[in-house]
Parts: C-alpha cells; structure tokens; sequence
C-alpha cells in the first residue's frame, strides 16, 4: 500500500518520539502519572488538556523527548488536526491507547493537518511525520479525496479549466478501467445540451458535458453530477470584483462529484457509478447570453434569463436531465450554488436537500458518524413563485431576496423525474481563513458524509 507524506510505516523498535492523548476532563488522572520533571514542565506551560492544544517536553540534555496533545472528540478528525504544525518536526508514534475509530480519525486529521497546496509555492518548515505499524488503507483513500478536492479547487482557472477538468476525468478513468464521454462546443446543441452551450459559448474554452461510467449493470446504480464552472465572472450579469476574486472554485461541485466517484472506484464498491460534470467558463464576450434571453433545455422546459450570475443551476438542469434518462437508483449532485446557503448556515455546513426522506435521514446520519456534518433545508415548493416568468416556463431567478438557496433547489427540482431518489448539497467548497487542518482555499464538505452514505447502501 502506498501512503502520502507525513505517514512513516515501521516496526515498534522505530525510535520515534512518544505521543499521548487526552482530553480535559481526564487530564488530571493523566498528568499525575507522569515523571515529576513531565508534571512541572506541563504546569508551567499552563497545560491542561483543551482542545486543539499541544505540549511538548525535552529530556536532560534539552532533547525533545516526548509530548502531548488536547483532543475532546477522538472520533472527530479535525480534533487530531492540529498535530502534525503544533508538534516538533520529527517522528512521532501514539502511545495512548485509542480504539478503531479513533485511530482512523488520527490518521485522516494528520493528513489534512499536514496538507498545504504546494503547486506554486514550497511547502513550509516540515511538519511531524505520525510512525505505526500500518495504515488502514480506506483512510488513505479518503485522504486522498480530500486532498483531490482542495487541489482541483486550489488551482487557478488558467490551469484548471474545461479541458483540464475533462483530462483529471480521464485519467481517473484509466486508472480503474472506467469509460469517458465528452460532448463539447456547438456539438452540444446537437446532442441536446443546450442550456450548457448558452453558459458557456462566450468563453475561449469550450463548454462540455463529461460522462463517467464505471461498474457492474448488476450492481445499484448511482449518478453523481457536478457544477463545472470553471471560472464564473457572473456574465453579463458581472459580478463585482469582490464577489469573482474567489471564483476558480465555482467548479467545487464538479470537484466533489469527480472525488466521490474516484473513491467509490478505489474501494471497488458493488455500485455502478456514472458521473456527469458540466464544464464551463462563464465569460464575457460579444455572443454571450444575455439576461431577458429564453434558452431551452434537455429537459424540453424554456427558461427565461433572469440573471446570467445564476448559470450554475442552468448547466446542472441538462446534467440532471440527462441523469433521470438513465433511471438511477439513485441521483446526488454537487455544487456551489448559492451565496443564500452560506447566509443562511455560515461557511462550514452545506446544505442537503432531498426529494425523499429517508435519503435525506440517511445522508444526516452518515455526516453525524463520520463527523462531516450537514444540515437539511426544506424544499419549500410554494416559494416556486418566486420562478414564474410571463414568457417561459421557468425563470433562472428573480429579483427578491428570498429563500434564494431554496428557490434554486426547487429550480434543480423542476429537472428531476418523478420517483427519482435526488438530493442536492449546495456546498461552499472553501475555507476564508486557516484553521488547523482547514488551511484557508479549497476544501471538501459533505464528500465524508456522501462516501458513507454510498457504503451503507452498498452494505459493506
């Protein structure tokens, strides 16, 4: 088994350095069986076992000889994700005794409190290296979505566009025998994407639609769609500078989707996967489309364009329409949507939403277990009225400023055939600042939550 950097297999005779574990209300216990020189150093350094905290101490020659970390929540990665920056660089081994779960949260919160995006600039002063006997292997893979999540998100749009997003999907692909089908430029009109065309027919980068298919026909099957918008400048609707500073990573939808289904894919789970990304840049130019505009769909419902800054839901809509002609057991997509739902629940927690309870139910339950939470928001279909347009079918927005996290689900609803099982997770993909274990950019929510989901279904 391979394991990334910060992760050093060895025998027990390995000389690392010894690291415990506690929390605050066991402390005291704690500390009072440790050597009297250990006992003074902790109580001068004002140590007493809160979370996120950590104390080393040396030996008589001023070496550092061990250490300790404050962990209120074992089974929470991130409560181990301080570690590998507080630590002295070195080898370190756990010495606490901690229980399966625990041991798999350790391994997961080193490794993204070890991660930096190193693409353009050098990795920091070392961090702590964690030493064990083994690694457990799900964890490692986990880590790496994750960590597949925050580069994609991570890198800039002149490296990470359609074409580049397409390339990471094909060689995902070839790595586990997996097909890809790509229908880009005016071809899209041809095969019937046509809202993905009008999204992204004024960019230099031509729009597609990338299709994944990976699995047993015997097995359940599941699709995964992913907002692709690669750079969203907001259209002609532009946004100001503020709002499109950040905005390479309106494809952290795409970036979730593509990381779900590479780990469902390393786990080799009785599931048949397709995965749909919609790959555009929302760009400004003399053919852009243009608010007041009707487009089509794949679906067959006309839109009216009430704001080009609401494209995100215009791409997915042909996704999801082509996800229903596949009649899947099961339809889960990814997106940064709306700025409503960060509003609404701050940048931390994505909002669920879900045409069936027990999907929802399920979904919550999985975040609560693995510690990747989400809260679920209503499907609210009165606020509908909020979509009607004089012209078309449907409007893509409208000028109040209600519910707008609601009233764009209820848009993605609008896509979805009756009797398929879909849920929606309108996720912020990044961190504003640096939290240990959380370095400020790109980042995965909900992907925990959603892997758990896909392998209780998958029972195993």
């Amino acid at each position: 088994m391979t394991h990334p950097d910060g992760f050093v297999i060895a025998a027990g005779a390995h000389s690392a350095l010894p690291l415990h574990a506690v929390d605050k209300a066991g402390f005291a216990a704690w500390c009072a069986a440790q050597p009297a020189p250990v006992q003074a150093w902790l109580a001068a350094q004002r140590f007493d076992g809160s979370p996120g905290t950590a104390c080393s101490w040396a030996d008589g020659d001023g070496r550092v000889a061990g250490a300790v970390l404050g962990v209120d929540d074992g089974h929470d990665p991130f409560a181990w994700a301080h570690a590998p920056r507080a630590l002295p660089a070195g080898d370190w081994r756990m010495v606490s005794e901690l229980d399966g779960g625990a041991r798999r949260a350790l391994q997961l919160g080193w490794g993204l409190g070890r991660y930096r995006f190193t693409r353009y600039k050098a990795q920091p002063a070392p961090a702590a290296q964690l030493v064990a006997d083994s690694f457990d292997a799900e964890t490692f893979d986990l880590l790496a979505a994750c960590v597949r999540v925050r580069d994609l998100v991570n890198t800039p749009t002149e490296h990470m566009g359609p074409d580049e997003l397409e390339a990471t999907a094909r060689a995902i692909a070839h790595v586990h025998g997996a097909t890809v089908a790509v229908i880009a430029g005016d071809d899209l009109l041809a095969q019937r994407y046509p809202a993905i065309h009008a999204v992204g027919r004024a960019s230099h980068r031509a729009p597609r639609i990338i299709e994944l298919t990976w699995g047993d026909a015997a097995h359940p099957h599941v699709v995964l769609c992913g907002k692709g918008v690669c750079f969203d400048s907001g259209g002609l609707d532009l946004k100001a500078a503020a709002g499109m500073r950040n905005m390479k990573k309106d494809m952290g939808g795409a970036a979730h989707a593509l990381a779900l289904a590479e780990l469902v894919m390393a786990r080799q789970l009785p599931l048949r996967i397709t995965l749909l990304i919609a790959a555009v840049e929302n760009a400004v130019g003399p053919n852009a489309f243009r608010p007041g505009e009707v487009i089509a769909t794949r679906k067959g419902m006309s839109v009216e364009i009430d704001n080009t800054d609401a494209e995100g839901r215009l791409v997915l809509c042909d996704a999801l329409a082509r996800a229903c002609e596949l009649a899947p057991d099961l339809l889960l997509d990814f997106a940064t949507l709306t700025g409503a739902a960060r509003i609404a629940l701050g940048p931390d927690l994505p909002a669920l939403y879900a045409n069936d309870e027990a999907l929802a139910n399920d979904w919550l339950a999985a975040g609560q277990r693995v510690r990747d939470p989400l809260w679920r928001m209503p499907l609210w279909r009165p606020y509908l009225r909020y979509l009607t347009s004089g012209i078309a079918d449907l409007a893509n927005s409208s000028n109040s400023t209600m519910a707008g996290s609601v009233t764009a689900a209820l848009f993605l609803e609008r896509f979805v055939d009756e009797g398929v099982r879909w849920g929606h997770v309108d996720v912020y993909a990044w961190n504003d600042s640096d939290r240990p274990g959380r370095p400020a950019g790109g980042e995965a929510q909900g992907l925990r939550a959603a892997y758990a989901l896909l392998k209780a279904r998958a029972d195993v």
